[in-house]
């Protein structure tokens, strides 16, 4: 009888343990689930973030491997439907919502098949060398996963042309326009002198705490590595892309001229803007901003006294030598003059600053003539690796000096690096929010932040405010040039001269641009719609709360709850700004 009474207690347990096991509880070990499968499946993601379970493996790009991960995707948002959101803590409706617009735009995508199209001009197979820049190379271990990854590049190889071919073969394919930028890069990795790999540059250099021993043997086996299997693997893949894929490649340019083409097109509008924003909408919005910044910049040649048209003043700042470096090392030395100068100004505007530090570095020379200005990589996970700003030294003569101020804003800080830090160091936050997040947050705050040059002290000279205005010009193009060639059939030619008719970026730069436009349709458009939003709500706090307006508290909560999609924002800046009110009324 004892025994059956101690039976029934233990029954009692586990029953009211099931029952205590809530959703909550379900929705914290689904959030678990897909967040370690997401590290399984990307594994080089996942090294970057710092994490070193996966150093050896590359993601596989196989068609199966493919759809398999389109199906765990629909079997975790099935998952998530089936758990009551109502029943959840606020901060876990919110991450509820969140996960389940990923989930959905993930699936909603994949019928498209963009990823039959998975190289561009800006990188691709071509360029898996660059990977060792963001990993964690530190110790023989690392080396030698490095290595074993080296060793499976031919398997990465192969499966990148078997998508290539079947994109080839029901029609997905890129513009030849970009596809011809691509052989030269192919053929930086045709070396008779392993040493010469753009893969042996990561052995070249390694910490003194790895003995010489160890160093040599490590250098030998990469040279066999790029010898034995890299170098044969890219020259059969350089007669194959050449010969086959380059001439089937697409003449035309615009993401409509894709089976099904329009359909993707409004859904990477919606992807990217988080908004229900149409294309057309969105080009006469751009029109619209462009007008407005014209005419500002045209205050500003009116104050220099310029004596002649827009079109001269444009032509003047990209031919005047005085607004080039000669080198790339003096214009290297340039952009960090202008980062140290910035640093110190960010306490004006912020409560709260991360703890992780950026650093400066150029853009590789094999991908720098066939990429933009600058672009940012975020930290490791771990504090491993600090951020990123990234620069463009090739050809100084075409990287104005009246453009650093703003691009270095925009990239480093108070932009990209900035804000992904802060993100990544909110700790109640899930890890798919911590480290993943919305384009048009992102990207909307690194345009917003150039605003803030001005209240930091940094736009005094009337170049560099043209610099600044040229930059918000920048953007505002995009919204027209990305809908006219994506959406209403505007050629290359047409986009870039309406680039070059409305900015003082040099040609150089608009063609790279414009070609990154091509290369990944609806990207560009996310930055206005994210900076119009941001000031629409701080235009907002500063006629309620007049003089009680506190710019440090209202960037700290704009930044505080992570990227998030434009009317989330503006749901919790309002929740904010209620709070305040009533704070001050009290």
């Amino acid at each position: 009888m004892d025994k059956l009474r101690s039976l029934g207690s233990i029954l009692l347990i586990l029953v009211g343990s099931a029952a205590l096991a809530g959703p909550a509880e379900d929705f914290a070990a689904l959030l678990d689930e897909a967040w370690e499968w997401q590290l399984r499946e990307n594994p080089v993601w996942t090294s970057r973030l710092g994490d070193r379970r996966y150093n050896d493996q590359w993601s596989d790009l196989s068609l199966a491997a493919i759809q398999r991960r389109v199906e765990d995707q629909r079997s975790f948002l099935r998952r998530l439907r089936a758990i009551d959101s109502s029943q959840l803590p606020e901060s876990d409706r919110l991450n509820h919502d969140l996960f389940r617009r990923q989930l959905e735009n993930a699936i909603d995508g994949h019928r498209f098949k963009n990823y039959l199209m998975p190289m561009s001009q800006r990188g691709g197979v071509q360029s898996l060398e660059s990977t060792a820049e963001t990993l964690r190379l530190a110790n023989v271990q690392d080396y030698e996963d490095w290595l074993t990854r080296m060793t499976r590049i031919e398997n990465v190889i192969e499966q990148t042309r078997d998508l290539l071919e079947e994109g080839r073969r029901t029609g997905y394919m890129p513009p030849k326009i970009l596809m011809e930028r691509i052989p030269n890069q192919i053929a930086s990795q045709l070396v008779e002198d392993p040493e010469s790999s753009p893969f042996f540059a990561a052995f070249e250099s390694m910490p003194e705490t790895i003995s010489a021993a160890d160093q040599e043997r490590i250098r030998q086996l990469a040279k066999d590595v790029i010898d034995d299997s890299i170098v044969p693997a890219y020259r059969e893949f350089n007669t194959y892309f050449n010969e086959t894929y380059l001439p089937a490649s697409r003449d035309s340019i615009g993401a409509s001229s894709l089976p099904d083409g329009e359909a993707f097109y409004e859904y990477r509008t919606r992807y990217f803007t988080t908004t229900q924003m149409t294309p057309d909408e969105i080009h006469r919005l751009g029109l619209n901003e462009v007008k407005r910044i014209r005419d500002e910049m045209q205050l500003v040649i009116d104050e220099l006294e310029f004596a002649g048209s827009f079109d001269e003043f444009l032509n003047f700042l990209r031919t005047d030598p005085r607004f080039y470096y000669d080198t790339p090392e003096e214009l290297f030395e340039g952009y960090l003059a202008v980062s140290k100068r910035i640093d110190p100004e960010l306490v004006r505007l912020f409560g709260k600053l991360p703890r992780m530090p950026y650093g400066l570095r150029p853009i590789p020379d094999n991908i720098a003539p066939d990429t933009t200005t600058a672009y940012y990589n975020r930290p490791a996970a771990d504090g491993s690796r600090p951020g990123y700003y990234y620069v463009n030294l090739y050809r100084p003569e075409v990287r104005p000096k009246y453009e650093m101020e703003v691009l270095s804003i925009h990239e480093a800080v108070p932009g990209h690096h900035l804000q992904i830090a802060l993100q990544m160091e909110l700790e109640a936050m899930p890890n798919f929010r911590k480290y993943s997040g919305f384009t048009a947050f992102t990207e909307g705050w690194g345009l917003y932040s150039e605003s803030l040059g001005y209240e930091m002290g940094f736009y005094k000279d009337p170049y560099s405010r043209f610099g600044a205005l040229t930059y918000d010009m920048w953007r505002a193009v995009r919204l027209v040039v990305d809908t006219g060639m994506h959406y209403k059939g505007w050629t290359r030619q047409q986009a870039i001269d309406f680039f070059k008719d409305n900015a003082a970026k040099t040609e150089a730069d608009i063609v790279n641009e414009i070609d990154r436009y091509i290369s990944w349709p609806g990207q560009a458009l996310a930055y206005k719609i994210g900076q119009l939003k941001m000031l629409e709500l701080r235009a907002r706090a500063e006629q309620a709360l007049g003089d009680q307006f506190d710019i440090r508290a209202f960037h700290d909560a704009l930044l505080g709850g992570g990227a998030v999609p434009m009317e989330v924002l503006e749901t919790r800046m309002n929740r904010w700004l209620a709070e305040q009110l009533e704070l001050h009324r009290g």
